[in-house]
C-alpha cells in the first residue's frame, strides 16, 4: 500500500497506517482530485442527461410527434452503431471495456478517457441500454490518476490502484441515489482484510464525499438533472408476510435466471464483435446497434406505448413503474423484460455503458408482473425486484442489498427481511447457472475482486 510503513513480521497495525504522513498525503491528494473529478463527473452526465432528453422528448415534439413514434430507435441506434465504430477501432483504449466484462479491472490510463467519454456519449443518449456507471467510473479513475506523473505510476503501481479507485469514487459518488453505495461496493469489490482494508477504503470515501458534495451544490446552481438512480415515490410497504416469501424466493431465482441468461448472449455476441479486422468490428458493432434498435421498436409496436421505456439506461421508466405501478398491463410488463432484455443483452457485448441499470429495471418490471399472485402485492414485489437483479448482474451481494435499501427508502426498513432473503438467493442461484469460473469467464460482475489491485 502506497504511504505505508515498512512492513514487520506482521505487517503494519492499522494505526501506523493512518497516521503515517505518506497516508496522511495520500488522503489529502484524494480529497482534492474529487474536486476536478467530480466536476468532470457532473458536467460529462449533465450533457448526457440533456442530449437524452432532447433526442427522445424534445425532438419527436418538434418533428410533429407527441411522443418518439416506433420507428424512432432504428435511426437513432444506427447513429449510435456509426459514431461509436470508429472510437472502439481507432482510438486508444477502445471506448473502454465491453459492458460484459463487467466494472473491475485496472483504473482507465488517462490517454483513453478521451475515447471513454466519445464512446458513451455515442451510446447512452441514443438509446443504448446501458447505464452511466462504467464510463463514469472510468471518467473518474483516468482524471485521477493525471495527479501523478506517468514516471511514478509505473513505479508504484499499489498507488495508481488507490488513486484509481478513489477517482472513480468521486466520480459515481451520486449516481447511485447514495455515496455509501459506491463506499461498500469498494469495500466488498477490494478483496483484501485487515489494515489494507481500510487503508484502500478511506481515500475513496473521502473522495466520494468531495464528490457528492460538488454534485449537490452544482445541482442547485446550474438546475441541471444527472438523472440519478432514485425512486421518488413508491408504495407503501408492510411487514412481509409468509406469502411475501413463499412468492419471492422464486422469484428471486427467476430474476438471477434472467440476468445470467443476458450476460450469456452477451458474450457471445462480444466474441461476434471481436473480428480479425478493424473494418470487420466497425460493421458488426453498427449491426449490433441496429438490433438493438429493433429490440425497442418491437416494444413499441406491441405494446402500443413510447420506445424510450425500453430504450436508454431505464432510470425514468424505474422512477414512473414504482411511482404508478397500476400503469403497467402485465403484457406491457412482459413484453419491457423481453424487449429491453434482449437488447440489453446485445449492448452489453458491443456498445459501451454499464450493465447495472438496465438490470435493476428488468428485475423491478418482472416483479411488479409477479405483484398480483395470491397472497403477494406490489411492494414485496419491487423489493424482490431490486435486490435481486443488482445481485445478480453486479456479484456484489451485500452492495446490492445497501443500494436496493438506499432506493427504498423510509421503506426499506420494513422491507428488509425480504430484501436480504431477495439478495441472497439471486446471488447463490446466479452463481450456480454460472458454473464452473473458467466457464463463466468474466461475467458482468462489478466484483472481478482478482483483478482488482
Amino acid at each position: 500500500m502506497p504511504g505505508t510503513p515498512p512492513q514487520r513480521n506482521g505487517g503494519p497495525t492499522l494505526r501506523e497506517v493512518l497516521l503515517h504522513k505518506g497516508y496522511l498525503r495520500l488522503l489529502l491528494v484524494s480529497a482534492l482530485v474529487g474536486i476536478p473529478v467530480s466536476l468532470a463527473a457532473f458536467g460529462f452526465v449533465g450533457l448526457e442527461h440533456e442530449l437524452q432528453h432532447w433526442i427522445w422528448e424534445s425532438l419527436p415534439k418538434t418533428a410533429g410527434y407527441d411522443r418518439a413514434p416506433w420507428w424512432w430507435p432504428l435511426p437513432a441506434l444506427l447513429l449510435a452503431g456509426l459514431l461509436l465504430a470508429p472510437v472502439v477501432t481507432r482510438l486508444p483504449g477502445h471506448g473502454g471495456h465491453v459492458p460484459v466484462d463487467g466494472l473491475g479491472g485496472p483504473p482507465t490510463p488517462p490517454r483513453a478517457v478521451p475515447g471513454v467519454v466519445l464512446a458513451a456519449l455515442a451510446c447512452l443518449p441514443l438509446g443504448a441500454v446501458l447505464g452511466p456507471e462504467a464510463p463514469l467510473m472510468a471518467l473518474g479513475g483516468g482524471l485521477a490518476l493525471l495527479a501523478v506523473p506517468a514516471a511514478r505510476r509505473a513505479e508504484q503501481p499499489e498507488l495508481v490502484a488507490v488513486l484509481g479507485t478513489a477517482g472513480a469514487s468521486s466520480a459515481i459518488s451520486t449516481i447511485f441515489g447514495s455515496p455509501l453505495v459506491a463506499g461498500v461496493m469498494l469495500i466488498e469489490a477490494a478483496g483484501l482484510g485487515g489494515p489494507r482494508l481500510i487503508a484502500l477504503v478511506l481515500p475513496s470515501l473521502l473522495a466520494g464525499g468531495v464528490g457528492a458534495l460538488v454534485f449537490t451544490g452544482f445541482g442547485h446552481w446550474t438546475g441541471l438533472a444527472i438523472g440519478a438512480l432514485s425512486l421518488p415515490k413508491l408504495p407503501a410497504s408492510g411487514v412481509p408476510d409468509p406469502g411475501d416469501f413463499l412468492w419471492g424466493v422464486p422469484l428471486a431465482a427467476a430474476i438471477a435466471l434472467v440476468c445470467v441468461a443476458g450476460q450469456t448472449i452477451g458474450r457471445r455476441v462480444k466474441a461476434f464483435t471481436a473480428a480479425d479486422t478493424a473494418r470487420s468490428t466497425a460493421a458488426r458493432t453498427v449491426l449490433c446497434a441496429v438490433a438493438v434498435g429493433c429490440c425497442l421498436a418491437l416494444y413499441a409496436l406491441l405494446t402500443d406505448r413510447s420506445p424510450e421505456e425500453a430504450a436508454l439506461s431505464g432510470q425514468a421508466t424505474l422512477g414512473a413503474l414504482a411511482a404508478d405501478p397500476a400503469a403497467w398491463p402485465i403484457g406491457a410488463l412482459l413484453a419491457l423484460v423481453l424487449c429491453k432484455g434482449l437488447g440489453w443483452s446485445i449492448a452489453l457485448g458491443s456498445l459501451r455503458g454499464g450493465p447495472i441499470f438496465p438490470a435493476i429495471l428488468l428485475g423491478a418490471a418482472l416483479g411488479v408482473a409477479c405483484a398480483p399472485l395470491p397472497g403477494f402485492g406490489t411492494a414485496p414485489a419491487l423489493t424482490v425486484g431490486l435486490a435481486a437483479s443488482g445481485a445478480a448482474v453486479t456479484r456484489l451481494p451485500v452492495t446490492s442489498a445497501v443500494l436496493a435499501a438506499a432506493l427504498l427508502g423510509g421503506e426499506a426498513a420494513a422491507a428488509m427481511p425480504l430484501l436480504i432473503v431477495a439478495t441472497v438467493t439471486a446471488f447463490i442461484t446466479a452463481e450456480a447457472l454460472r458454473g464452473r469460473p473458467g466457464r463463466a469467464g468474466a461475467a458482468a460482475g462489478v466484483g472481478r475482486a482478482a483483478d482488482t489491485p
